[in-house]
């Protein structure tokens, strides 16, 4: 598992603690960016007065290379593609 700062990771995941959606993406974030040897990175929502306020009950929210890519929810085989096809 590569867990990077939030400005250098491929994938970034806002989630809150103690929210069992987000439990289940991170996982699911790390076992596939093992898989394809990309970054990610968790951002607690809470520790950050704007990000609670845009993402409130979204999360946990799912960015790849800077845009948004899901949220509540991670489809595997949708970021598997999202990460191969940004590649190149």
């Amino acid at each position: 598992m590569t867990i990077a700062h939030a400005d250098d990771a491929r994938v970034v995941v806002y989630s809150r603690p103690g929210c069992h959606l987000c439990e289940t993406a991170e996982d699911s974030v790390a076992e596939i960016c093992a898989e394809t040897g990309d970054t990610w990175a968790r951002v607690d929502i809470t520790t950050d007065e704007d990000l609670t306020s845009r993402f409130t009950e979204q999360v946990p929210v799912t960015f790849v290379d800077g845009s948004q890519h899901d949220f509540w929810r991670v489809d595997p085989v949708r970021l598997k593609r999202a990460l191969a096809r940004s590649r190149g």
